[in-house]
């Protein structure tokens, strides 16, 4: 499995620095060892072949159209023990009730502008932040974030670090279920022996999470209602939705299926119309509600943020969460734990400079060829600069930019991402990971155990996003002792 994988000068998840598999993996590989080619060519083929059968696909769009495909997945696990994992638990939800903290701060009392922490213009200038919409709205649990999926890292040493938050409509939490189902179907041998954290109950957990956000109004003698609205089959994670839906048992709905009377929202039925609680929502902020974002929006419902705001409906995630995950915030999320809970983040950030400060700045100036430089206003890869893929003219051009506006700017190490062995057209090569961890928070924060690790398959490619040739991989989280149940 091993001859001729190099793990080169990036920490490996699987290989120890000795060149021999870590104590985790051990058992892992020995049964691989155990495979012929032929084997191990049959078994990847039946993996692929299973994702195609379960429909499982995102749309890729690019010049000639949307094209449906499957996520490439690769059948080497990412194996976490169960002491490294609690940690990530721990630090995901110290995260999340943080920046739980923030959202209802920001929309409320803004304690943390007025103690100096971060910056009003910050906030105000950002195109996320809907103060006009639900400024001082009380929503149900006084949770803004119901469901975040945070991409995790681990440097060169080793070390989990967060990369962003997402905190709008997380997608990709179907997937972790999908590559769980295929790797026990392709490799059943793989879960005789070993105790591995079972997914079973997580969508009972997720649907309970959801119901948990009862508006105050809802009629208190039944059982709340909550539907998932889609954007519609157009959309690139529609299967996600579907199978969200699907498993919690819940009404998948698209705009035109939901009217809004005397500000309570109802489901159209063949038996007519059904009042609807709570409403997971897969559609951005701005398409939601015509009358109150844009008004050319056809997958919204009109009068939903009247009813909102009136208490008749809870709608996840929150309205204007947008303005707590971009890159300028991300800065201030190891503050925001501070401000809000007195303590140390558990999971630090990637290091990251913020050029305002003159020995910072000359620092960066004098290392741009190292470093990545990114506009805090930016988003989609604009107006940034990757020092070591970096031109000595596009160099210069930062170089002045920065000087003129050094407010503008970040800078962080270009980080050397942890790779672990995929095994794509017969053989084994080491290619990089991260790992998206999905946390669900109700009365209390939850966290799946395990998570999507998303690989990048191309050789020697830092981009794991599946519309970027990324797959998928499933992850391990190993319970000490006793058998398997996953």
């Amino acid at each position: 499995m091993l001859k001729n994988y190099d793990t080169g000068i990036f920490f490996d998840e699987m290989i120890g620095n000795n060149g021999s598999p870590k104590r985790h993996y051990q058992w892992f590989y020995e049964l691989v060892e155990q495979l012929t080619d032929t084997e191990l060519r049959e078994k990847h083929e039946t993996a692929q072949l299973n994702f195609l059968r379960q429909g499982i696909t995102f749309t890729v769009y690019n010049h000639t159209g949307g094209t449906e495909r499957t996520m490439p997945f690769d059948f080497v696990p990412i194996i976490i023990p169960k002491p490294q994992w609690e940690k990530i638990e721990e630090g995901m939800k110290q995260r999340l009730t943080a920046l739980n903290h923030f959202l209802d701060d920001l929309y409320h009392d803004q304690k943390i502008i007025d103690a100096g922490i971060i910056p009003r213009e910050l906030v105000e200038n950002n195109p996320y932040y809907y103060h006009k919409q639900v400024g001082g709205l009380d929503i149900p649990l006084k949770n803004h974030v119901f469901l975040a999926g945070v991409d995790l890292i681990r440097d060169e040493n080793g070390e989990y670090r967060v990369l962003e938050d997402n905190l709008r409509n997380p997608s990709g939490m179907s997937y972790v279920f999908q590559n769980r189902y295929v790797m026990r179907q392709v490799y059943p041998e793989l879960f005789f022996e070993h105790s591995i954290e079972t997914l079973e109950h997580q969508f009972s957990e997720l649907y309970n999470t959801v119901v948990s956000h009862v508006p105050e109004n809802a009629d208190p003698r039944t059982k709340p209602t909550a539907v998932l609205l889609t954007p519609g089959m157009y959309n690139s994670a529609y299967y996600d939705h579907v199978f969200l839906a699907q498993q919690m048992g819940m009404e998948l709905v698209e705009g035109r299926d939901l009217v809004v009377k005397d500000d309570i929202v109802y489901m159209k039925t063949i038996r007519g119309l059904k009042r609807v609680d709570i409403i997971y929502r897969r559609i951005d902020d701005d398409f939601l509600d015509p009358e109150a974002f844009r008004p050319d929006s056809a997958l919204g419902v009109s009068g939903l943020l009247r009813a909102y705001k009136k208490g008749n409906v809870a709608i996840l995630n929150g309205i204007g969460n947008g303005v707590a995950d971009d890159k300028a915030m991300y800065v201030y999320v190891p503050d925001m734990i501070r401000f809000y809970l007195n303590e140390e983040p558990i999971i630090p950030n990637v290091e990251t400079y913020f050029l305002s400060d003159p020995e910072r700045l000359e620092y960066v100036l004098d290392h741009l060829e190292e470093l990545v430089i990114k506009n805090v206003g930016a988003s989609g890869g604009y107006d940034m600069l990757i020092g070591p893929q970096s031109s000595e003219e596009e160099r210069n051009v930062f170089r002045q930019k920065i000087i003129e506006k050094p407010n503008q700017y970040i800078a962080q190490p270009t980080i050397k991402l942890s790779r672990a062995p995929a095994y794509q057209e017969g053989r084994f090569y080491p290619c990089h990971v991260d790992l998206r961890v999905f946390i669900m928070n109700g009365e209390e924060a939850h966290v799946l155990p395990g998570g999507l690790s998303r690989v990048a398959l191309k050789e020697g490619s830092l981009v794991v996003n599946s519309s970027q040739g990324g797959g998928g991989k499933d992850t391990w989280i190993l319970t000490e002792g006793g058998h398997s149940h996953a």
